[in-house]
């Protein structure tokens, strides 16, 4: 199997939960997906990495930096940074805080980010994309240019939402793709 493959059987093994829910953005599902439960895993951190790392390169894009609302973001942000320092290619990481901290020096996005830097916004599951809109505008408000958004599990998002916004939305796998997989 390669890393594409093994990261399904992973968040099928580890995240896929089939039943009654309701999703964060309200919405009645038959499936909920805890990525968390892949992509903070020392397995999923490896292949997080790998995947994320060849999406973003295979897509042509070439950002400076990845990173995302805290903490559905985190773990898929670093793994991917990982990656790239591994591949010679580095693309760090930050984090956006839901609101601005009120301490310190009080900032929404952590770790780093320089005015002009060029972003990719990640996410680990995305059914509307709302999170990853939120993130964006925190980056762009930060100084920072979105140059397009990834996450691991696209459930619903439609894609045109981030055109529309000059950002290619890129995923590893659908929901549906996913829950074939589960029913297997």
């Amino acid at each position: 199997m390669n890393d594409r493959d093994l990261l399904m059987a992973l968040l099928v093994s580890r995240s896929v939960r089939v039943g009654d829910f309701t999703l964060a953005s309200g919405a009645k599902s038959s499936y909920y997906i805890d990525a968390r439960a892949t992509t903070m895993s020392a397995e999923g951190q490896r292949l997080v990495g790998l995947v994320g790392y060849r999406l973003i390169r295979e897509s042509g894009l070439r950002p400076t930096h990845v990173g995302g609302l805290t903490m559905g973001a985190d773990p898929v942000a670093y793994a991917i940074a990982h990656r790239s320092a591994l591949e010679g290619s580095p693309i760090d990481g930050f984090s956006v805080r839901k609101s601005a901290k009120g301490h310190g020096t009080g900032q929404r996005v952590e770790g780093g980010l320089p005015q002009g830097a060029a972003c990719i916004v990640v996410e680990d599951t995305m059914t509307t994309g709302k999170s990853s809109l939120d993130a964006v505008a925190a980056v762009r408000e930060h100084g920072a240019s979105v140059i397009g958004v990834l996450t691991i599990v696209n459930r619903s998002a439609d894609p045109r939402v981030f055109e529309q916004e000059g950002m290619p939305l890129l995923w590893a796998f659908t929901g549906e793709e996913l829950l074939r997989a589960a029913s297997r």
